[in-house]
């Protein structure tokens, strides 16, 4: 009876006629119960799985920043509706991420009768997480304005908060907020209103998420070159759109933003920047037919699988021209602006995520006799990857903070300027440090940090793409040097009169004495190199582009990323007056301190080595494709 009752725990079936299996399934089970003891307890050993609580609970340097900053009566608001949130994404939205990223959409061309359907499905919980959007008012927030200038850092945190949870719908919500945007700066024309509505409801029955199709076959960030996509003019006032969309994100979604080439008369498009405007169209009909839009195919991703990336080609796309004609790039400017934000939002949401996966797992693995907590090297390494996350958040939080004030027309001439500048430097800075503070992360789970089913490759692949999307590291350095040149100097004597206020307020206090004194000598030797470089070809700027960029956001903020082998260099002004507050922790004092043994201003120490000198640009080439 014994023997039988251990087979049938095994689950083996005794049916006549199976004697023989039985009996060779019975010796397995013998063999497995005689096992060695130490066989049997390998297999069972378990290493405790990482987990986090809630979200804003747990965020210290979050919770201090809005105590800091908010008016009281808006900070007892906003703590009770973030400690709920925190929860819902604790308890239901975690979840449901995990399914989307086990669920990726799916494109079906036809259907079984070889109709051409070009369906795009996507699960159920990506469904569900356009419905907590609205309820949450993730979009609504910065448009309600109910707490004025600190809505939108308001907006900006619970998205923070939301975005490593969201299973890849941060980026559909990102086109979402720049598309809104737009309209709100065009005026909400008539026929744009219930456009702008939806984009902004929190009822999930008439919210719409929003596309921004840009990038065609010739090129991505070259907009004015690669745009091919041509508008006819048709009797009723309305275009008809006809091009290829070589990438189009959430091509799921209700609508989109894009730009085309108006034909004249006799079929003509004027090319460049002059001859883009910028059109709105509804992906769909009442009826759910696209809206003469064929699918190609779903791109095949590194990373962001949960969301559809699409090929479309326009056959005819029924659109309104909502730009001034030709007027196409400067009206989508907003978009990019609000694009590039998110992005840094989604950058810095995945460094706390995985810092803090990090941070429990240390509390919880064994490793030689202790845990990874008491071994110093192990602590020195998830202590410059936090001191990373605080300099990114303290500088997302800075522009939102200015963007906020824009948009209640607030903001001071100075301070329109400093956002100018700050938004593209803060992009590409934080998508660089994303990608090196998750594979440091990755690094201290081990190998489980290499298995699929920890869901920690998720987070590395997602965060890779940050680098790319709205404008790579080069472009947006370049896009730096253009606001430079068209400010005529303003922005910069704006930007160091800011850092130099911040280390006014932090040099009274005595603990930061010496990372004030990098500061300054930082931006001394920012200084002579501007001046130096005044009298220079634009080739050379063009060369120190990146390393000034990286300069500029150490000196404001934190780290930069000039060589590959020492990621962790810089001194943020942002993190010092952070730590002068009179009710500051020993953390935020040391997480400021901690930038002052690094090289600050990195721009400089290239042009001191020559990098920037003439023939350069020759040696580059010559060094990557060879010389002969």
């Amino acid at each position: 009876w014994d023997r039988c009752q251990m087979l049938n725990i095994k689950g083996i079936n005794t049916t006549v006629g199976q004697e023989q299996q039985v009996g060779m399934k019975e010796k397995q089970v013998l063999e497995d119960l005689e096992m060695h003891p130490a066989r049997r307890d390998t297999e069972a050993l378990l290493q405790e799985q990482p987990e986090t609580g809630n979200q804003y609970l747990e965020d210290t340097l979050l919770r201090s920043y809005l105590k800091t900053h908010l008016p009281p009566k808006v900070l007892e608001e906003v703590h009770q509706d973030l400690e709920r949130f925190g929860n819902r994404l604790l308890t239901k939205i975690q979840p449901l991420s995990r399914e989307c990223e086990l669920n990726p959409p799916v494109f079906r061309q036809y259907d079984a009768w070889g109709q051409r359907v070009d369906h795009i499905h996507t699960c159920s919980a990506w469904k569900r997480m356009k419905e907590i959007s609205a309820e949450e008012g993730l979009i609504a927030e910065a448009y309600e304005k109910r707490y004025s200038n600190w809505s939108r850092l308001y907006q900006a945190v619970k998205l923070y908060l939301f975005s490593s949870s969201s299973g890849g719908f941060n980026c559909p919500l990102a086109m979402t907020d720049g598309a809104a945007k737009v309209i709100e700066s065009l005026g909400i024309p008539g026929s744009l209103k219930n456009a702008f509505g939806r984009l902004t409801s929190r009822d999930p029955e008439k919210f719409w998420t929003s596309g921004q199709w840009m990038t065609e076959r010739r090129g991505g960030s070259d907009v004015a070159n690669g745009t091919e996509t041509v508008a006819r003019k048709q009797p009723d006032g309305t275009y008809r759109l006809y091009g290829f969309k070589w990438f189009t994100s959430a091509a799921d979604s209700d609508m989109t933003l894009t730009l085309a080439r108006i034909a004249d008369a006799e079929g003509q498009c004027t090319q460049g920047s002059r001859g883009l405007s910028l059109f709105f169209l509804r992906v769909r009909d009442e009826e759910g037919k696209l809206n003469n839009i064929q699918v190609q195919r779903l791109k095949d991703k590194l990373g962001t699988r949960q969301m559809a990336t699409a090929e479309l080609w326009l056959q005819g796309a029924r659109a309104e021209l909502i730009s001034a004609e030709g007027r196409g790039v400067a009206a989508i400017s907003n978009m990019l602006n609000i694009t590039r934000i998110h992005n840094v939002i989604g950058a810095v949401a995945s460094m706390r995520r995985m810092i803090s996966l990090s941070r429990d797992y240390a509390r919880k693995r064994m490793a030689f006799g202790k845990l990874l907590k008491d071994h110093p090297l192990h602590m020195q390494t998830l202590a410059r990857m936090e001191v990373q996350v605080r300099g990114a958040f303290l500088l997302l939080m800075e522009i939102v903070r200015l963007l906020g004030l824009a948009e209640t027309n607030l903001a001071s001439e100075q301070e329109q300027l400093l956002l100018r500048l700050l938004i593209p430097v803060a992009k590409l800075y934080t998508g660089k440090q994303a990608s090196a503070v998750a594979v440091e992360a990755m690094e201290s789970f081990g190998g489980q940090g290499y298995m699929e089913d920890t869901g920690l490759p998720v987070i590395l692949r997602d965060t890779l793409v940050l680098s790319i999307w709205e404008g790579t590291t080069n472009i947006l350095s370049l896009d730096m040097l253009r606001c430079l040149a068209k400010s005529k100097g303003q922005v910069m004597a704006v930007f160091l009169s800011t850092v130099q206020k911040k280390l006014e307020l932090a040099s009274g206090t005595a603990e930061l004495s010496l990372a004030v004194q990098r500061a300054r000598e930082a931006i001394g030797s920012l200084c002579q190199f501007m001046a130096a470089a005044g009298s220079e070809q634009a080739l050379t700027m063009e060369l120190a582009a990146r390393d000034f960029s990286y300069s500029l956001a150490r000196i404001y903020t934190g780290r930069a990323t000039t060589a590959i082998t020492e990621p962790w260099n810089g001194l943020g002004a942002l993190l010092m007056e952070h730590a002068a507050r009179p009710d500051a922790s020993s953390t935020d004092v040391c997480a400021a301190l901690r930038w002052c043994n690094q090289e600050l201003c990195p721009v400089a120490v290239e042009s001191g080595r020559g990098s920037y000198a003439g023939g350069a640009a020759l040696q580059d080439s010559a060094l990557v494709f060879g010389s002969s």
